[in-house]
């Protein structure tokens, strides 16, 4: 169990999950919680079950064994809860010729209501811009954007209604290390001026260590749980990565 700060309540709690992928146990009795206002990154080698835990976390994929509860409540029972949980996912495909700009992908974030007059929503639109360093780019096509303009017009649809949590499955997957970077520095930034919690999976340990407040070492089971400090010795890298050690270690 990790421990959360004092007095947070708990948003997101996962008990003996158990993924199974056709004969093959991708994710064996995994167990965390995760806490209002911290950041818990996900880490292990290609394999490990880190997308099929996330997923199943999220209720878009099954699970054989095993409860998730979000903001208390099962995956069956949140309803309009949904709304406090924001999701950028590894790829985000789409049709790159639809005419889709960069301020009404964002607007979709905003609740359909009629107290909500056009104007009135594009200044919430551009100030969720703004938090992104993308208000120039509002009437810009998606599909023109580059791989790491796209993650962070996703990161303002996260952050241009209030969330609780916000979960990244290998968001930075197809972003530069320069993009990687700026978009570290923009969810700490977010998460300082809401207080969400963060969960996300990343392959950059020395963006793991710099931003996040805990860690989940996964290689189908939880090896090793911690701060970045006593999680991420070169004796628990070693253990969950194995011959592939190398291939996670980033210089900027």
């Amino acid at each position: 169990m990790i421990d959360g700060k004092v007095g947070s309540p708990c948003v997101l709690e996962i008990e003996n999950l158990t993924v199974r992928r056709g004969n093959y146990v991708a994710v064996e009795q995994v167990s965390f919680e995760i806490f209002s206002g911290t950041n818990t990154a996900i880490v292990g080698p290609n394999g490990a079950g880190k997308s099929t835990l996330i997923r199943a976390a999220l209720g878009l994929i099954p699970y054989e064994s095993g409860q998730v509860k979000i903001l208390g409540r099962s995956l069956n029972k949140l309803g309009k809860r949904w709304e406090k949980i924001g999701y950028i996912p590894q790829k985000f495909s789409f049709d790159r010729y639809f005419p889709l700009t960069v301020e009404e992908l964002v607007a979709l974030a905003l609740p359909k209501s009629a107290f909500w007059k056009s104007r009135e929503r594009k200044i919430w639109v551009q100030q969720a811009l703004v938090k992104v360093n993308l208000e120039n780019q509002s009437h810009q096509r998606i599909g023109t954007l580059s791989g790491g303009e796209l993650k962070r017009v996703l990161l303002a649809y996260c952050a241009a209604v209030p969330r609780k949590l916000i979960i990244l499955d290998e968001a930075l997957s197809e972003v530069d290390a320069k993009g990687e970077v700026e978009f570290a520095e923009l969810l700490n930034k977010l998460q300082r001026e809401q207080g969400f919690a963060i969960l996300q999976i990343s392959h950059d340990l020395d963006l793991v260590s710099r931003y996040c407040d805990r860690v989940l070492c996964l290689n189908r089971q939880i090896l090793c749980q911690g701060s970045p400090r006593e999680t991420l010795s070169m004796e628990n890298i070693q253990a969950v990565y194995g011959s592939t050690l190398i291939r996670y270690f980033h210089s900027h």
